[in-house]
């Protein structure tokens, strides 16, 4: 078995940290993401930081602009329209594959992650925790399904559609609605259908896009879109005290001593 590095478990946190920081909006579209003003805030080499971008980049949260370098995703209504008919087709896809493929241990995980997002829904909590176990559980299923050249394509569009959910969660409703239709996938999977699977899992996202143009409207019409915020990635004691309840749900950048 390949030892990890302790370079690579830097790298993985530092990417764990920028990730979070993206899906819990203090990194917001647009923000440019300079290599050594991130090593700095995060006091690590450029290297690992160097890297976390890059996957960031792939995952689709992130991209290159020429003359400026990597800056988080934007997405307007309009491409985001596009790209849930897209990825519509391609959630299809992963849940008919990931149904002819489903064991035992991939239905405990599934479940698993169903039941820790009905718990987060009787918690207080940012958007930021509704949106990694939304992320966790599609990508679950991709990764039951096993295809590389599938995962490859929707990877990056799921990762930029990802982005567009803060408007979403706006609403209190939208988490449930979310879960429930989660919920459904997993039940056609377990049931072994991979076809009504493919149908459950398209009809999830073709939701999921109309709520979100709902919710992206209704910001345009009100201003109530988001806002920066100051970036820091100290969590737990170190934070401060308005980040505190919000630090249990983000990936803490730990050193060991």
């Amino acid at each position: 078995m390949k030892s990890i590095s302790s370079g690579e478990l830097l790298t993985d946190r530092t990417y764990e940290a920028l990730k979070t920081a993206i899906l819990s909006n203090h990194l917001p579209p647009g923000t440019a993401l300079s290599v050594p003003e991130l090593a700095r805030q995060l006091e690590v080499s450029r290297t690992p930081v160097r890297e976390a971008v890059q996957r960031l980049i792939y995952e689709g949260l992130a991209n290159h602009v020429s003359h400026r370098g990597a800056e988080v995703s934007k997405v307007d209504i309009d491409d985001l329209r596009e790209l849930y008919v897209v990825r519509e087709m391609l959630e299809g896809l992963a849940a008919r594959l990931a149904t002819e493929r489903l064991d035992a241990a991939g239905l405990t995980t599934l479940r698993e992650i169903l039941a820790e997002h009905e718990r987060v829904l009787g918690e207080d909590t940012d958007h930021a925790a509704h949106v990694e176990l939304d992320i966790r559980f599609h990508r679950t299923i991709r990764e039951i399904a096993a295809n590389p050249h599938l995962t490859a394509t929707l990877e990056p569009i799921a990762g930029r559609s990802h982005l567009a959910l803060h408007s979403l969660w706006r609403s209190g409703d939208a988490p449930r609605f979310a879960l429930d239709e989660h919920v459904q996938i997993v039940e056609a999977m377990a049931a072994g259908d991979p076809a009504y699977a493919e149908t459950v899992a398209q009809r999830h996202i073709s939701r999921l896009r109309v709520r979100l143009s709902q919710a992206s409207t209704r910001a345009d019409m009100t201003g109530d879109g988001p806002r920066r915020r100051d970036f820091s990635l100290l969590v737990g004691s170190e934070a401060p005290k308005k980040d505190q309840r919000r630090a249990k749900y983000r990936a803490p950048l730990e050193f060991p001593s």
